[in-house]
């Protein structure tokens, strides 16, 4: 192994005073170097030669910011060679040069004005290579920020995108990911641009950076005014690049993997922009799930959770459908961030008719009838989110349709509340605002508490006393005026016809009559037999314990 890195001089190095061999070890790697030839070219290793003996020096380079890879490169020019340098090792190699201090005072046309020309006149002007060498510079990062190389791609990058921010990606204008969950072709959109010219051509991405330079960018982007559509077109490719396309969160995934996955989803909440809307409301909700998965800390989540109530109207039943996480969460979803996100979204609002309140007071009762099934799912959580949707519509003509949809569901799969706590569930059905349909559906509902089916049954009986108003007066009521006339004013035939008519009208009142009065036994009869029956359990759970009382006495 010591000599796997061996050089042979070039014919055109000049003869020095320096011969024993220089035994140097980068990252594990032993390298056996000509200690004359590098000094040629070092003006820190002539310094450290003439001071120290030759086997000295290593110790003394313990420090030194290269990998194998860049130092047989370093080595290689101190030899005569001729080198590549690329923007992907540009930062490496005048890192490495610089501490050496491969100087013009020390030697003539040497490695650090060769690397920084090169830096200057074939990277800082081109998109990609100034993309490339930054990336590069995440392992060498504190090494070289006192070079100015960090700071003048940066510079070089922002100047870019603000002459093109579709540099950045197109504005996201979809508002759905696919069906199979994969996202759609348009919500992520690259620059058209970058795709003129095939794949070998395509620009490079900033999402691509670790978030230790990409934050410091969009911050610089953000104080330089580029237009924050384009801002998150990049942090929406940031998320998929750095959290969702690394697959989703595990408890088996590595601890460094997860943090900087955390890293990544804090950092993005940080850097979104404030305007409200510029990124779909289905969108900030995967966000805020990674957040919460990943365990980011209280601000992220915080963060998230009120951009998410400032358009909380864009959002669907699928989205609030978040599942708890952690060992000590019963319940199937998380109730608990969502009533937070409620809270935000009514101190945003600016008036209490707002169209916006009617469509997240539907939403809260989708939202309550999808997690009214969970057994686990506490009277004070459900409540508390029912009253949140029956404040939305106090004032309005809203149905209660949909409440007493959720509230019956989660009478269905709590079978163990008493009659006492089935009517504190129930205080908020207001009966008066139920449809003709969900009054007959209550009426026969097993579950809700006798004093909700009363109210019910009592409703149902005005919407029914309505509709017979509604089919008398209504259709025939234009009709009454002309008859009479007919019957004063015309002849014995047209008087004769007027009276049919009218016959004929009595006749359909006595029908509509007949069908209330048949309707009115019908409720009245289940409503009975609902009665009876718990009175009879009633009597039969007396007559048990009786019965139980009286054998004790017995014996």
């Amino acid at each position: 192994m010591a000599s796997k890195h061996h050089i042979e001089s070039s014919s055109r190095i000049p003869a020095s005073e320096y011969t024993k061999d220089l035994r140097i070890c980068v990252c594990g790697e032993p390298f056996r170097l000509n200690s004359g030839v590098m000094a040629l070219r070092s003006a820190k290793l002539d310094k450290l030669l003439k001071e120290n003996h030759v086997e000295e020096v290593p110790r003394l380079l313990r420090d030194i910011p290269a990998d194998p890879k860049t130092f047989e490169l370093v080595a290689r020019f101190c030899y005569g060679y001729e080198i590549s340098i690329t923007a992907e090792n540009v930062i490496h190699v005048c890192c490495v040069a610089n501490y050496l201090e491969m100087t013009e005072s020390h030697s003539l046309n040497n490695l650090l004005v060769k690397a920084f020309t090169f830096f200057k006149k074939d990277v800082i002007p081109f998109w990609n290579s100034s993309v490339r060498a930054l990336k590069s510079a995440e392992n060498v990062l504190q090494q070289v920020l006192h070079l100015g190389l960090v700071d003048a791609l940066i510079e070089s990058i922002i100047e870019k995108v603000l002459a093109d921010p579709c540099l950045l990606g197109k504005p996201i204008k979809s508002l759905t990911f696919g069906g199979d969950g994969e996202r759609d072709e348009d919500l992520y959109r690259p620059s058209a641009r970058r795709r003129l010219f095939g794949s070998n051509l395509i620009s490079e991405d900033l999402a691509t950076l670790s978030v230790q330079l990409y934050e410091p960018i969009i911050q610089e982007m953000t104080l330089h005014q580029v237009p924050s559509e384009y801002v998150v077109a990049s942090l929406c490719q940031y998320v998929e690049n750095w959290v969702s396309a690394t697959s989703r969160v595990d408890d088996d995934k590595s601890f460094s993997k997860k943090m900087s996955q955390r890293e990544a989803i804090e950092a993005v909440q940080r850097l979104l922009p404030h305007e409200c809307r510029l990124l779909p409301c289905n969108i900030l909700f995967e966000m805020f799930q990674f957040a919460i998965a990943l365990e980011a800390t209280t601000e992220c989540r915080n963060g998230f959770e009120v951009r998410i109530g400032k358009q909380l109207d864009q959002a669907t039943v699928k989205d609030l459908l978040i599942p708890s996480f952690g060992y000590a969460r019963e319940q199937e979803y998380d109730t608990d961030c969502i009533r937070r996100i409620l809270k935000h979204f009514y101190s945003n609002l600016s008036s209490p008719h707002n169209s916006s309140m009617l469509k997240v007071a539907e939403l809260v009762e989708q939202y309550l009838a999808e997690v009214a099934s969970d057994v686990n799912l506490k009277k004070s959580t459900f409540m508390s989110l029912a009253e949140m949707a029956f404040a939305a519509s106090v004032e309005t003509q809203r149905l209660s349709d949909g409440l007493y949809r959720a509230i019956s569901i989660y009478l269905d799969h709590h079978t163990y509340l008493t009659e006492y706590e089935k009517e504190d569930v129930c205080k908020l059905l207001d009966c008066s605002k139920m449809s003709p349909e969900a009054c007959e559906h209550a009426a026969t509902n097993k579950r809700l508490p006798l004093r909700i089916v009363v109210n019910v049954l009592f409703v149902h009986q005005l919407h029914l006393r309505e509709t017979i108003v509604k089919e008398v007066n209504s259709p025939d009521e234009g009709l009454l005026k002309p008859i009479e006339e007919e019957i004063w004013k015309g002849d014995g035939a047209s008087k004769d016809r007027a009276m049919v008519e009218m016959e004929r009208m009595n006749c359909k009142v006595r029908e509509l009559e007949k069908e209330c009065s048949a309707m009115k036994e019908e409720i009245w009869g289940v409503f009975d037999s609902r009665v009876k029956r718990e009175k009879g359990g009633v009597w039969r759970e007396m007559k048990r314990k009786f019965r139980f009382t009286a054998n004790n006495n017995e014996d």
